[in-house]
């Protein structure tokens, strides 16, 4: 079969699908609605492409890396054999084990030519030398870590990449890729306007009344940023307090300081996380934060001991729930309890503390050093509604945490907060308390298996 018979479509395409595959560029992306056949056009150019290599007596190799093996399945499935039937090429089809836990879906052209789908993370991603499409690749978990694995090997002469994707935020690899600009990158934008204007046939309006949510489509069919839909604290408000300065131990003036400390059980991807806030005037600004998954419960006071001799240390909040029992007994007893505090994890705690954290970001009275660690910590805070209509706070967990570090911010801010000079008490042995002295019988006892309180299904913290 000739190179030229090859080329034509089986089924015609519209406008913005044609551009797509025609265009040859090496590094190219796009942005395409939902119900525009986003997998059906951007698997047709690697079966095309593996078609067209077979007829001249060449092999290609790609890779689809998917969000998940539920896509990278459909991909294959609904995708690439389709089009390899529609263009009567022979090819075998397998299912197996690429790594302990990774599905595999291959299929392989009588030429050797190959089109091998599976889930992305950061070792598929640098298991091979192939060209690649990167599916939905705003949806990816770790999509900065897969992107640091994958480029040195699709840097090599001659290989291709396709980066496709619905926008999901500003906190991410596929964000940065499609806002770049003269960086050799040919880029697509197909929103659900664009895409009817090609010739799709769809009615907008019966869409948009299905779609019953405004930020679902303005996200999923206009291909707006929605940086801060459902996010605690947006990327915007996260950026307007990023200073140079801050971050910088070597910056301490030498004033009061404020401490928050997230516990942590010193393995997996669990954070034991300390920030260390200065106070300079109104502002508070961050001089230290400290994110270690190695140190375990015992060791953390330590850790502490040290901020505390170096800095100027007025109040320290601790993360008391659960395992945090013994690092904020331990740390009392070295350094005082008016000068540290433990703050049970309970829904309403939470609560206080996320609302004072995110009033000094949009009083803008606190600065931090905006890292992608920390940009993403402080992101990934959400607020929901449980059953019983009691808000609480959710996070995505990756290989960055579980928002660890926004807790030890919002711990920090609410030590500032409520800053006071030592009192006389007598202490009562009680349950141990929060920040707003629950007593025993305030307490509900509600935690997840990691002993932090109040977690709504599918939470990870």
């Amino acid at each position: 079969m000739s190179g030229a018979g090859l080329a034509a479509p089986a089924l015609p395409l519209y406008a913005y699908q044609r551009r797509w595959v025609q265009d040859d560029s090496r590094f190219k992306i796009a942005m395409f609605a939902r119900q525009c056949g986003k997998t059906f056009t951007s698997t047709l150019e690697l079966a095309l492409d593996c078609a067209l290599a077979e007829a001249a007596g060449q092999r290609r190799r790609w890779v689809i890396l998917s969000r998940g093996e539920r896509q990278a399945r459909e991909a294959m499935n609904e995708g690439v054999k389709l089009h390899l039937a529609a263009l009567q090429a022979g090819f075998k089809a397998y299912d197996y084990d690429w790594s302990p836990g990774v599905k595999a879906l291959e299929v392989e052209l009588p030429g050797g030519s190959k089109i091998t789908a599976l889930p992305a993370n950061p070792d598929t991603a640098r298991g091979f030398s192939a060209n690649v499409l990167l599916d939905e690749f705003a949806f990816h978990q770790d999509s900065r870590a897969i992107w640091k694995a994958l480029f040195p090997v699709i840097s090599k002469p001659g290989l291709k990449l396709r980066v496709i994707s619905t926008p999901n935020g500003k906190g991410n690899k596929f964000y940065e890729l499609m806002t770049g600009h003269d960086d050799g990158w040919s880029r697509h934008t197909t929103d659900i306007y664009q895409a009817v204007a090609d010739g799709l046939p769809r009615d907008v309006e019966e869409l948009r009344r299905g779609a019953g949510d405004p930020d679902l489509w303005a996200q999923e069919f206009e291909l707006q940023w929605l940086d801060g839909a459902s996010a605690w604290l947006d990327y915007d408000l996260i950026d307007a307090c990023d200073h140079p300065d801050a971050g910088k131990p070597e910056r301490y003036t030498g004033g009061p300081c404020y401490v928050g400390v997230d516990i942590a059980s010193g393995r997996g991807r669990d954070l034991f996380v300390v920030w260390v806030l200065e106070q300079v005037g109104d502002v508070f600004w961050t001089r230290e934060v400290i994110a270690d998954n190695t140190i375990g419960p015992l060791q953390q006071p330590e850790v502490l001991a040290d901020v505390f001799a170096r800095y100027n240390v007025v109040r320290a909040c601790m993360d008391q729930t659960g395992m945090g029992e013994t690092p904020v007994a331990l740390a009392q007893r070295r350094h005082g309890p008016s000068r540290v505090e433990g703050v049970l994890f309970t829904a309403a705690n939470k609560l206080t503390l996320a609302t004072t954290g995110k009033a000094r970001f949009e009083d803008r009275r606190i600065r931090i050093s905006a890292t992608p660690e920390v940009r993403a910590d402080l992101h990934k805070l959400q607020k929901v509604s449980g059953p019983t209509g009691t808000p609480r706070f959710v996070a995505d967990s990756d290989g960055a945490g579980h928002a660890d570090r926004a807790w030890a911010c919002f711990l920090a801010l609410n030590a500032a907060d409520h800053a006071q000079g030592p009192i006389d008490f007598t202490p009562v042995p009680a349950l141990p308390r929060g920040f707003d002295n629950l007593g025993a019988s305030d307490y509900d006892g509600d935690q997840d298996e990691d002993g932090l309180g109040m977690v709504e299904p599918g939470a990870t913290w």
